[in-house]
Formats: structure tokens, C-alpha cells, sequence
């Protein structure tokens, strides 16, 4: 009915027929007249039920999406799946960091850094989660980093001097 604006003939109506108020003749202008009535009933109809189905599933986005704010100094894990191949992707870690928030573009678009070293990023908000971590812990992970940055560069520069 929603899309041809008439009833499905059934098996049973042709065996039996269908009832009488349908089999009754009607002229062109009655016909286009019932016809318009109907498909405004069933639009009106099917409109009510994805205003329903909407608003719906907009409530369960909401329950499950949290707007969390980040300052700048935030310390925050980022969401970067790497595949390396003869691993599990169910035992590589998904999350770098911690990063520290450096700026917040907008609402949703923050740029972090992971050193006071290495390149910023501009990233979406859901792609990232708080720290939850100690201070110590950010810290030490700060100063690690800087290290393997020192060793790269060492190894780098004794690569070149020998010829390699």
C-alpha cells in the first residue's frame, strides 16, 4: 500500500473475490480522490514512525556518548590502531600516549603533543580519552620519550659518520 497506493492482491482474493466495498465501480474522479486520501494517511503515518524511530535512537546515542571537555595541559591517550602483521590485532594496543592537549580549536577538534619535541596532531574528540594515570607516570613518560628522540638521533649521526 505505501508504495503503490493500493492493496496487494492475495491468492484468497482471487479464489473468493475481494469484499464487496472494494469490487463496487467508482468513477475517475472518486478514484483519485480516495487514492490522494489514502497516500496522504499512510506518508502521514510513516512520517509519525521515523519521528518515533529518530528521536529514539537519538536517545540511545546520547546515553552512550560522553561530552567531555579537555583543557589545554590535559593529559589524553589517542586512538591510533596499529596492524603489524604475525601479531594478533586483539593483543596490539590501540592507544598511544599519553599525549598533552595543547590547544582546543573547537568543541569537538583539539591539537595535541605528544613531546614538547615532536609534531603536533589535530585530532577529533572521540578519538582520544583521558589519562587517568599518576603525574609521576606522565612524567616519566615524557622523559622516555625524549630519550628514545636523543638515541635516534645519536644512532642517526653515527649511521652517516660511518658510511652507511
Amino acid at each position: 500500500m505505501l508504495t503503490s497506493g493500493r492493496e496487494m492482491k492475495l491468492p484468497t482474493d482471487l479464489m473468493f473475490g475481494r469484499p464487496l466495498e472494494e469490487n463496487q465501480e467508482r468513477s475517475l474522479p472518486e478514484f483519485v480522490e480516495d487514492l490522494q486520501e489514502t497516500m496522504d494517511r499512510i506518508h502521514r503515518f510513516a512520517r509519525e514512525k521515523l519521528k518515533i524511530h529518530s528521536n529514539k535512537m537519538k536517545q540511545r546515542l546520547d546515553t552512550t556518548s560522553t561530552e567531555t571537555a579537555f583543557k589545554p595541559g590535559d593529559a589524553v591517550w589517542l586512538y591510533a590502531p596499529k596492524r603489524t602483521k604475525g601479531k594478533s590485532p586483539k593483543l596490539q594496543s590501540n592507544w598511544e600516549g599519553p599525549y598533552t592537549i595543547i590547544k582546543k580549536i573547537n568543541d569537538l577538534v583539539y591539537r595535541i603533543q605528544l613531546s614538547p619535541r615532536s609534531k603536533l596532531k589535530v585530532v577529533h574528540l572521540e578519538r582520544h580519552k583521558i589519562h587517568k594515570g599518576s603525574k609521576n607516570m606522565l612524567i616519566m613518560s615524557n622523559i622516555f620519550g625524549k630519550l628514545l628522540s636523543i638515541c635516534d638521533q645519536m644512532f642517526n649521526k653515527t649511521r652517516k659518520h660511518s658510511g652507511k
